[in-house]
Parts: C-alpha cells; structure tokens; sequence
C-alpha cells in the first residue's frame, strides 16, 4: 500500500515537473517571439554617404551644415533649416541637433519611468510595444522610414536595452497614440480653432491651438521650430522637439495649415500609421482640403482623431476626423470653427464612445467656453486669437481654478501657435506655456534665405505678440506655489495644507489633494471636509468627481465605525 503511494505522488510529481515544465517552455518560448518580433529592420540605405557631412559651428547657439542650419533663438525657441532627399534630410537634421535629440530622450524615459516605476513593467511593456507595433513600419512611407533612420545616427547610445536606435525613435512617433489608446492618458487635451470671412477682421483665414501635451516640465523646455524644403512635396513648417518628425502643429508654403486633437478612442489590436506621420504627409503633399482629405482616408489609423485643416486656397478651415474604423469631414457651415476633444460630424458625432467623451471628460465645456469667447471678442485678429489662447477662466468668467482642465489654457501647454495662412504668417509661443511673447515667423522670408549668419534674425520682431501681463502677478506666483506643492505631494513629502489651499483655492483638484493627504493621514474629518468644498468647486471630469465621491464615502464609514 505505501508502495502504491509513493509510485502515485511520483507519477503527480513527474505531472507536475511536465506542466511546470510546459509554461516554462511556453514562457520562453513566448519571450523569443516578442524579442523577434520587437526587432525593427531599417530600410536598406544605397548611398550613406550623408554619414560623412559634418557640421559649422558659427558661435556658442548655432550651426550650418551646407544650406542647412541650426540656431537657438533668443527668445528660447530653437530654429533649424533643412533640405534635401529623405535619408540625408535625417542625418542632417541629427547632426545639427543631435543634442536636443539626446537630452529628449533622456528626459522621456525619465519621465516615463515615473509613470511606470516597476521595471519589470517596463521591461514587459518594452517588448509589448514591440509587439504591439510589430506591423509599424509597414504602415510608414518609405520616405519617412528613411527619414527617421538617417536622424537614428544621432540618438542616444545609453538605452540599447529598449532598442535600437532606429527603433526607439520609429516607436516614439507612434507614443502618443499609444498612450491615448492603452491608458486612456489623454495627454493631449488640446483646443483649436478658426475664423475667416466675416468673422475676421480682414476676411482672412486666422487659426489657433493649444497643444496640451505635458510630460513633465523639461519636456517643453527645447522646443524646436523647423523649416523643411524636401526633395518632394512642399515646402513647410512645424513646431516639434528633438528626434520627432512628425507634425502636431504645422504650415506649408502653399498656406494649408494641420493641428490634431485626440478623441475619445477604443482599444487597438495592431499597430498603424501614427497620427502624427499621418499630418505630416498631409501638410509636406496637399495643398488643399479635398487633397488633404485624401490623404487622411488612404491611411489606416489606430487611435481616434480631429484634424483641423486650414486651407487659404479655400480661405476656410473644416475637420477632418477620423477613427479606426469611420471617417468623417465636418464644416460647420458657419465662418468659423471650434475643436476640443470630441467628435461633431454626423457619424461620428453620433457614436455612442463620442457621446460619452461629451458627457464625461472636460472637452463639451471647453468648447462651450470657446464659443463664448469668439462671441465675445468679435471679428477675429491674431492679438485676439491669442488672448483667446491664454484665456484661464471658466463659462461666463467664473474663476474654476488656475490648471482647470475646463479652461482654454490649462497652464500645461508645451506650445501655442497662431497661423495666417494667405500671409504665410505664423506665430510660435514662447515659455512658460502660452505665456511668454508669441515669436513671428514669415515663411516667405524664410523660405527665401540664403544660408545664415550669426547677426541674422529668423524670426520677425516688428510682428511679436508681447507676454502675457499674468506672469507679473500674484496669482501667477501662487501658481508656482501650488504646482511646487502640489509635487511635493506626489513625492510623498509633507506640506504645509493651508498653504496648499491658499496657493490655488478657486480648483477643486487642490481640495482633492487636500484630502487625499488628510485620509492617508487618518485624519477623515479633515478629508471629508476637503472632499466636500471639492464638490462645490467645477470639476473638469465625471472620472475625477467619482473619485471624491467614493473617497467622501470612506470618510463618512471610518467616521462611523
């Protein structure tokens, strides 16, 4: 009998060593298969000899590289010029600023690792991304996969173990729509608009946006404004940071104008062409809507999207949006336009994810608070377009808070931009956010240089937007306050509450912070007071008011119990 049971627990052994043994196979074996199909093969360059171009360094902030250059700006903003075929277009734009790429991508994974401090997580979301954009490159143009690959050359030697270079930076393009579509991050809550006709002063087409993408402070630091003349296409603008070649906010020479905004989007299941690459192809190849149109429809997208295209060969601005799986083009039939974050075409507009982004997120408001202003204001100017931009107030003036997401300026933006599309104007914001003086730049001008040189001014200062009085102010101090406070939480640190509130006491987030350290404090009488006053504040999200609801609840049962 005890023969029996020890020939049993030997056979369940051995089935437990087999089984063990299964997903330890399955395990690696699965492991093998990301690894291989995370790798990303560069296109097959004929001729590199673009590698052997260096560049000229004409004082401490600038350099050239044959017709091509590089120069920080005194007002901040860093301004570089380049031409030519895909490949050296890439390597030249790596060289002359390959420091920007670098620190870019220092700061990037810095950031991103305070978003996911586990490194296991980060070694499995590594190789999930991968995955995940196995199929990316065949969703790029070969001229942008050249592109990319030639500015690699630059990029950083210290993080192999994400990937190689030419991957790394392939993948970086595709973040934004990865984050929107994983995490729900909505890092990018933007708003934009446009006026023409009647509504502007002098009939012509005048756009605006703000690009509310925040990773973190030194992200913004070293914006880059760049003039492209490729060996195709046309000539164009865009402001972006070091080691992005895709467009969020851009001008071509023949007046058309691309700004995306995210929307409410579902889950992907494979890897497409990436926004930005897709607003990039639309402002280097059309010239007008119905070609830019055409463009957005050839290209399979894997996140939810609102385009703003301003064309001066309409003299109009309508919406391209488009989701994985639908198409829309919306033109308010008015003379002018507004976009948040949620979709308003007719098919579109009627899903029920878009009716939800309405009812639940912060865009539906901000869009109101955009059409109050446009009223307000009267026909439109650049001046205008730009006060509009650093508006920080809610519906009907109401003070909700300094950094509300409801407001037009959220105190986040990385940057700001205004464009004049018949004029070839555009205006480029300057730090902090939106605040700082509004840079001129003339395409025509630009377009038309010859080299540059060490007295040379790019941009035109007769045409600056001065800064915003704000920064003067007390209030503007008080923001500094709480944002430093506000960190210092996050990092676990003890702060002074009282001062917390006093920095920022019209936002109902400061009450949520407020209250949220009482709890972890124990101390729920104080918190439930906090999460009280939070509630008779505008909330900028249903997601966010949930919060304070179900933590007001814990407080009312530890006060019980």
């Amino acid at each position: 009998m005890k023969n029996k049971k020890r020939s049993g627990w030997r056979r369940f052994g051995r089935i437990l060593l087999y089984i063990i043994g299964f997903f330890v196979l399955l395990f690696i074996g699965l492991a093998i298969y990301l690894v291989s199909v995370s790798k990303m093969p560069p296109p097959v360059i004929a001729d590199q000899r673009a590698l052997q171009l260096q560049r000229t360094q004409l004082d401490s902030t600038a350099y050239t590289l044959g017709n091509n250059w590089f120069r920080k700006s005194n007002s901040g903003l860093y301004e570089m010029y380049v031409e030519g075929a895909p490949f050296e277009r890439g390597v030249i734009n790596g060289k002359l600023s390959g420091e920007l790429i670098r620190r870019q991508e220092d700061v990037f994974v810095a950031q991103f690792s305070k978003m996911v401090p586990s490194t296991f997580y980060l070694h499995f979301l590594k190789y999930f991304i991968g995955w995940f954009n196995r199929d990316l490159a065949d969703h790029v143009p070969e001229e942008f996969k050249e592109e990319i690959y030639g500015e690699s050359f630059s990029a950083s030697p210290n993080y192999d173990y994400i990937g190689t270079n030419y991957a790394r930076l392939m993948n970086y393009h595709a973040a934004h729509d990865i984050g929107h579509a994983l995490q729900g991050m909505m890092l990018v809550g933007c708003t934009s608009f446009g006026t023409w006709n009647d509504q502007s002063a002098d009939s012509n087409l005048i756009i605006g946006r703000n690009f509310d993408f925040y990773m973190g402070d030194a992200f913004a630091e070293e914006k880059m404004v760049v003039f492209y003349r490729p060996e195709k296409g046309h000539n164009f603008m865009f402001v972006t940071w070091g080691g992005f070649t895709g467009v969020v906010s851009g001008m071509n020479d023949k007046g058309l104008t691309v700004t995306i905004n995210a929307a409410k989007t579902s889950v992907p299941t494979a890897a497409a062409t990436p926004v930005s690459l897709v607003a990039r192809e639309i402002l280097q190849y059309a010239k007008n809507i119905n070609e830019a149109w055409e463009i957005a429809r050839k290209r399979k997208m894997f996140v939810s999207e609102s385009f703003l295209v301003g064309s001066a060969e309409d003299n109009k601005a309508v919406l391209i949006e488009k989701t994985p799986e639908g198409m829309d083009m919306y033109s308010s039939g008015k003379n002018f336009i507004t976009c948040t974050n949620h979709f308003q075409g007719d098919s579109l507009g009627s899903l029920a994810s878009n009716k939800l982004q309405i009812k639940e997120s912060a865009s539906e408001y901000r869009y109101e608070r955009l059409t109050e202003l446009m009223k307000e204001k009267g026909p439109n100017t650049v001046q205008k377009t730009v006060d509009i931009l650093r508006d920080r107030a809610g519906l009907h003036n109401v003070d909700i808070g300094m950094g509300n997401e409801k407001a037009i300026n959220q105190l986040i933006a990385h940057h700001s931009i205004v464009f004049e599309p018949k004029k070839g104007m555009v205006w480029v914001s300057t730090a902090p956010y939106q605040l700082g003086q509004f840079v001129a730049y003339d395409l025509n001008k630009i377009f038309s240089m010859h080299g540059l040189t060490t007295d040379h001014e790019v941009y035109d200062s007769a045409q600056n937007i001065a800064a915003d009085s704000f920064l003067l102010s007390k209030d503007y101090l008080a923001f500094e306050t709480y944002r430093k406070l506000r960190d210092q939480l996050k990092e676990g640190q003890a702060v002074d509450i009282r001062a917390l509130i006093a920095s920022n006491p019209a936002y109902y987030h400061t009450y949520v912070l407020a209250g949220d350290y009482e709890y972890k404090q124990k101390a729920y009488a104080k918190a439930k007071s906090y999460y009280e006053t939070a509630l008779t504040k505008v909330i900028a999200t249903k997601g966010e008011e949930d919060h304070i609801r179900k933590q007001l609840a814990l407080c009312n049962a530890k006060l019980k119990s």
